[in-house]
C-alpha cells in the first residue's frame, strides 16, 4: 500500500475518510473488518451493466489486500462531478467518457496522471494511440484509455440468406442488401432493411465519402461540401427506397427481435445479442463511392477526480485494470467491450471469434472525434439538429447543411 507524497491519506483521518466516503457512496461505507481502503467507483453505467462493472471491481478486490472498490452508478455522471466538487464531495474513480475530456480540464475536475505514470513506469504505448491521446491535453494526462468500440455492421445471417445476398462492402452493396431484405405486409414496414436512425453517425459516413468535418486550420466548418451532400443523397436514397421509416423499432430493440436485417452498432450490443435467438454476423463498415474507409473510435478511460479522497487506491485499480491485458479480456468476457490496451484487444479471444474479428480490423482506422475547442458543440447543437430535420423531410439536404454551417462556424468562432 502506497504511504508517499501522493497519499491523500494523513495519519489519524481514517474515521474522517470513512465518513467522506459514506457520504459519497451514498450508503454505508463503514469497515468490513478486511482493514482495505474505501475506492469509491462512479460512472454512469445502469442496468445489466451494473453488474459488470462489480464483477470487475470484486476481481480487483479479490486480486489484492489493500483496497476495496466499490461501484456506484450515477445519472450524468459528469454532471454529478461538477456538484460534487463544489461540495467536496467526489469519487476516487471515474468511468469516463474520453471525449469529455477537453471539456471538464479548464473547469480543474481532473488530476494530472502523470507523476503516477512516470513512477510505476507505465508504457502509455501499449494503448490506442488515438484513445490516449483524447485524455492528454497540452501534454498532460488526465486518463488511461480503457475501453474503445466502433460502428462496424451488423447484419441478420437469415435474412440476408433467404434474400440471396452477401453482407455489403459498400454503399451500393448495402443499399441493394437493405431494400432486399425489407419487409412489407399490405404496405405496412414489418422489417426494416437498413436502420438508418442514427444522424450523430454522420462524421463516419463523411470519412467514407472522402469528406471532412473541419477546415485544416480547425477555424471553420467543411462537412457543407459535396462529400456531406454526397451522404445525405445517398440517405435519401435509402429513404425513398422505403428501407427505414423514421421511427421504426423505436424502444426496442428491433434488430435482436429480427425487425431489422442490416444496422450499424458497436461491441456493447453483443452481449444482448447473444441472449436471444437471433443469427447475426458483423462486417467492416461499408466502403464509401470511392473506396474510402471510415469510422469512428469511441470508448472510455479511468479518471481520478481532483480532491479525491483515496487517490493513491483509485491508481491501483486504474493500473491493474489498463496495464494487465488479461484483466482486460477478462472484461471483454464481461461485457463485450474490447480493451484500449493494444495487446489485450488483439488476444485470440477477439480476433479468432468473428463477431470481434471486424470491430478489430476497422480499429485500425477508426479515428476520434474532433478535439477542436467546440466541436462538440457542433455536432450537438448544429449539425445532428439540422441532419435530425432533414431525415424527417423539415428541409433539403442543402438547407441542414447550409443551417449547420453557419451556426457551426459561428461556435467555433465563439471557442477561439
Amino acid at each position: 500500500m502506497r504511504t508517499t507524497y501522493r497519499s491523500v491519506l494523513a495519519a489519524g483521518a481514517v474515521a474522517v475518510l470513512v465518513a467522506g466516503l459514506a457520504a459519497c457512496s451514498g450508503g454505508d461505507t463503514a469497515g468490513t473488518g478486511t482493514g482495505a481502503e474505501k475506492v469509491v467507483f462512479w460512472g454512469s453505467w445502469s442496468g445489466d451493466q451494473v453488474a459488470q462493472l462489480e464483477a470487475q471491481a470484486d476481481a480487483f478486490n479479490e486480486s489484492q489486500d489493500d483496497y476495496e472498490v466499490t461501484y456506484v452508478p450515477q445519472e450524468l455522471v459528469e454532471e454529478q462531478l461538477l456538484t460534487g466538487l463544489a461540495s467536496g464531495d467526489v469519487p476516487d474513480v471515474v468511468l469516463w467518457d474520453r471525449y469529455n475530456t477537453p471539456i471538464y480540464v479548464p473547469t480543474n475536475a481532473l488530476a494530472p496522471l502523470d507523476e503516477y505514470i512516470d513512477e510505476d513506469g507505465v508504457d502509455l504505448g501499449q494503448f490506442y494511440d488515438q484513445a490516449l491521446g483524447e485524455l492528454v491535453i497540452d501534454d498532460v494526462t488526465y486518463g488511461i484509455p480503457l475501453l474503445v468500440d466502433n460502428r462496424s455492421l451488423f447484419y441478420n445471417v437469415t435474412a440476408l440468406a433467404e434474400a440471396g445476398v452477401e453482407p455489403p462492402t459498400n454503399w451500393d452493396e448495402l443499399r441493394a442488401a437493405a431494400e432486399a431484405t425489407t419487409v412489407r405486409d399490405g404496405g405496412t414496414l414489418t422489417r426494416a432493411g437498413f436502420q438508418l436512425n442514427d444522424p450523430g453517425l454522420f462524421n463516419m459516413w463523411l470519412t467514407q465519402a472522402g469528406g471532412q468535418m473541419y477546415s485544416e486550420d480547425g477555424e471553420t466548418t467543411a462537412f457543407n461540401s459535396p462529400q456531406g451532400l454526397e451522404v445525405l443523397d445517398f440517405w435519401q436514397s435509402m429513404l425513398d427506397a422505403g428501407v427505414y421509416e423514421l421511427g421504426f423499432g423505436e424502444g426496442v430493440d428491433a434488430f435482436a427481435e429480427g425487425n431489422v436485417a442490416l444496422k450499424l452498432d458497436g461491441p456493447w450490443a453483443l452481449s444482448g445479442l447473444d441472449k436471444t435467438d437471433t443469427e447475426y454476423g458483423i462486417v467492416q463498415p461499408p466502403a464509401g463511392p470511392t473506396g474510402d474507409r471510415g469510422a469512428g473510435m469511441g470508448g472510455f478511460g479511468l479518471v481520478i477526480p481532483q480532491g479525491a479522497k483515496n487517490a493513491d487506491g483509485a491508481w491501483e485499480f486504474i493500473k491493474w485494470w489498463t496495464t494487465q491485458p488479461e484483466n482486460g479480456v477478462s472484461f471483454g468476457e464481461i461485457s463485450g467491450w474490447i480493451p484500449a490496451n493494444i495487446e489485450a484487444a488483439n488476444d485470440a479471444y477477439f480476433t479468432e471469434n468473428p463477431k470481434y474479428a471486424a470491430f478489430i480490423e476497422t480499429l485500425e482506422y477508426a479515428k476520434v472525434r474532433s478535439r477542436i475547442p467546440g466541436a462538440s458543440d457542433v455536432e450537438g447543437k448544429a449539425l445532428i439538429p439540422a441532419l435530425e430535420k432533414f431525415l424527417a423531410g423539415e428541409v433539403t439536404a442543402e438547407q441542414a447543411l447550409s443551417e449547420a454551417q453557419e451556426l457551426g462556424d459561428q461556435i467555433l468562432a465563439d471557442n477561439r
